[in-house]
């Protein structure tokens, strides 16, 4: 009895001078967000057309937003070793360490042709001069009804993919990458 009390009374002394602690919980997830950095695909095609591409920061990711003018079929979003270009599969180049070719089931260009998205400067589609995760926004092409971009990030991050109406008949593809795991 003597004995278990001796060790009792060591145990007690040791948790309360914090030489023996309770495991630490494991850390919750950057911002709350839990997307992970793997494909995210959809294989629908889309009637509608590519009319705009735009960017965004916000407290825990960056954003990126393509503007069709009818609803988002399809599209695929992934980290490749380098972007291409549609149809030559001539390289993109990018700035960061990480690149992003996003996809979508959309031409940028109507039935008869004539583009619907001709963005002035195809390497840098929209500034993101100061933006935590993006690097540089380029454009790939649209070729045979699918449009393409590339998003170079300063590492590879978690993102996730969705689609939202409006406005009007439009939609839009959205790509949030956050900022940290």
């Amino acid at each position: 009895m003597k004995k278990f009390r001796v060790w009792f009374i060591a145990i007690m002394l040791a948790v309360a001078s914090g030489l023996v602690a309770p495991a630490p919980a494991s850390a919750a997830p950057y911002c709350g967000l839990v997307w992970g950095s793997l494909v995210k695909a959809k294989p629908a095609m889309s009637q509608a057309q590519v009319t705009n591409v735009r960017t965004g920061q916000h407290y825990c990711f960056d954003r990126l937003v393509i503007d069709l003018n009818g609803r988002v079929g399809g599209y695929t979003v992934r980290y490749v070793p380098q972007v291409t270009q549609d149809g030559s599969g001539l390289p993109v180049p990018l700035r960061g360490q990480a690149f992003i070719q996003v996809t979508v089931n959309a031409p940028a260009y109507d039935q008869n042709g004539k583009s619907t998205y001709n963005p002035a400067n195809p390497k840098e589609l929209t500034n993101v001069t100061g933006y935590q995760t993006f690097r540089q926004v380029a454009w790939a092409g649209s070729f045979e009804g699918y449009s393409s971009l590339g998003i170079g990030v300063r590492a590879r991050l978690p993102f996730r993919v969705f689609a939202l109406a409006g406005p009007g008949a439009g939609s839009r593809l959205v790509i949030d990458v956050a900022h940290f795991w």
